[in-house]
Parts: structure tokens; sequence; C-alpha cells
């Protein structure tokens, strides 16, 4: 077993897994040969957001044996996004990258995302150039989610860019002190407006195993960009409600006018019905998107924390990062 060793860290890589049993073993061969090419003392934190299979056994164990490795377990799932949180608030290095378990983000990529770093710059995010594996649908929607938010946004959100970046502790610092709980990290960080530049690279398809982004998800994610970076839904709903006001009134003066000269109207439920289903739906529509910025004030005033951590291991012996607020309340818990 290998000895551990209080060393300073400058990389940390942070890596989101959740049923990623198929894939471990050849992430776990390249993650060790990336780090044996990097030029400082590095740490790879793997953050088990709920996995329901082996990957928590097979990464407690290589937490153990490699210094290099540690282990975060999430006592339950609490979603991508909160995942590399997590992970991003335990990492001690200088300049910390956020990449999938999948393989669908290259490690070798990272060594062009640290040459761009030691260049000045505090954020180096990968764009893809191609998405390989991935349908004519999930290509279509992606495109059309980066249009639509590049439109709606009131600040440049890059376009085919996911989670897939390098962060230096300066920008981090800054990211750690925004508590939003739904999350759209690619948002949060453009937001910041640190100095930014891109990595290009393909995209592969999944080494093994299936994707753990369904179309459900994907959605939600769109729904938290959207919601969570632009007010244009909510002027929609104000647009959209005088305007059908404003229609309800010209029809309604037309009907008076049709009253005064005489003309005989033709009474009936149909038209009747129309008008009403129309408005209902509208109504309903416009209820419902300003529901959904009710529901994250009130799920941000509940203060609940992010996540709560129920495994730690390979943190004993080397710097110990900063706690959160979740990770405060969770050792309470345990306490207790």
């Amino acid at each position: 077993m290998a000895s551990h060793s209080p060393v300073a860290v400058r990389y940390s890589i942070v890596i989101p897994i959740f049923n990623e049993e198929a894939v471990l073993p050849i992430l776990l061969r390249r993650i060790d040969a990336l780090m044996d090419k990097l030029d400082a003392p590095a740490e790879t934190i793997f953050v088990d957001d709920g996995s329901t299979d082996c990957s928590s056994i097979v990464l407690e164990a290589r937490a153990r044996d490699d210094h290099r490795c540690r282990y975060i377990g999430l006592t339950r799932n609490f979603g991508h996004q909160i995942a590399i949180t997590a992970g991003m608030d335990a990492a001690n290095g200088d300049a910390v990258v956020v990449m999938d378990g999948d393989l669908q983000d290259p490690p070798e990529v990272v060594l062009d995302m640290i040459a761009k770093w030691k260049e000045g710059y505090h954020i180096v995010y990968g764009r893809r150039l191609t998405r390989e594996g991935e349908g004519p649908f999930k290509r279509w929607t992606a495109g059309l989610f980066y249009r639509l938010l590049g439109r709606l946004s009131a600040f440049e959100i890059p376009s085919d860019v996911g989670d897939f970046r390098l962060v230096d502790r300066q920008a981090l610092d800054a990211f750690r002190a925004m508590p939003e709980h739904d999350r759209f990290v690619r948002g949060m960080f453009a937001w910041l407006g640190f100095r930014a530049a891109e990595v290009a690279f393909r995209r592969p398809a999944r080494a093994a195993g299936d994707s753990k982004y369904p179309l459900r998800k994907m959605v939600r994610l769109a729904v938290n960009g959207v919601i969570g970076f632009s007010d244009a839904p909510l002027r929609l709903a104000i647009w959209a409600g005088m305007s059908v006001s404003g229609l309800a009134l010209l029809y309604g003066l037309y009907v008076i006018g049709l009253s005064l000269v005489g003309s005989h109207l033709v009474t009936g439920w149909s038209s009747t019905i129309v008008i009403v289903s129309f408005l209902f739906g509208v109504n309903m529509l416009m209820t419902g998107i300003m529901g959904l910025y009710i529901g994250r004030i009130h799920a941000e005033v509940k203060g609940r924390p992010l996540y709560v951590v129920g495994r730690r291991v390979g943190f004993e012996h080397g710097r110990a990062a900063a706690e959160t607020p979740a990770e405060q309340m969770a050792a309470v818990a345990r306490l207790r």
C-alpha cells in the first residue's frame, strides 16, 4: 500500500461518478497516466453521487491505496451539478479540473488546458468539435438549447461547452461563494466574468456503460439554465398577457360595434369555448412560468445544504480542504 504524505497539491481533478463500474478500469488507468505526466503534485477526487453498483467499492479501495486519490461518497443521488460542486469544495489545487467519468471528456486534453492556464487565463473550458456516439435528435436539441440560451441570457455563455473545464483558484473561490441550489455550473462560471480561453477537442463516444443524462435530466438542466440566468420568461409572460388582453378588448369593441349597427349576432357555444380555452391556457402557461421562479425562491430560503457527505476517504493525511456549510452540517449530524 502506498504511503500518504502531506504534499502540497497544485492540480486537482474532480470526477463525478454515478453507476460507472463498467468504465472505471479504463478511467483509472488513463487518470494514472495523466497524473504521471503532470509537472507538479496532483490529486484526483472521485465524487460518488449515490451509485448503486460497485463503483463505491472500487473507488474507496483506490483512495486507500493511492495517496493521490480521494473519495467522497454522497448519501444519495443529488445530481451531476451538485456532485461537481462537492468535488470542487474539497479540492486543494491551485488549478481544478472538472471532467466526466465516462471518458467523453478525454483526460489527455487536461495537459492542453494547463498550458492555457499558465498563459494567465483563469478559466479554460473544453469546446466540443464533434459529438460522437450521439444521435441526430440529441445533437439537434443540444444545438437548439445553446442558441436559445445565447439569445435569452444577459451575458455570453459559450456554445458547445459542457462542464469539462479548468478553473483557477481565484475563480473557484468566487464560484464557491454562490450558494444557489438549482445549479447550472457552466452558466455560473460564465457569469463570473473571469478571463477565459478554450481548448477544442473531439468528443468520443462513451467508453462503456450507458448515458446518465436521459432526456428528462437534459430538459431539467436546460430549464435551470434559462431560468437561472435570464428573466426573459417573465418578460414573455408580461407581453403575452398584455397581447391577449389587448386582443380580447378589440374583440369586445368589435362585438359592441356590431350591436350598435343592428347586425345579427349568431349565438353559440363554440366560439365561447375556444376563446375561454385559449385564455385559460395562456393563463396557466404564465402562472407556470412565474411558479418556476417562485419555486426557486422557496428552495433558496429554506437554507438546506447543497449535499450531504456520507463518507470521505483519502483526505486524512493531505491538506484539509475548507469545510463547506454542507460538510459542517453533515459532520454535526454524524456526531449526534
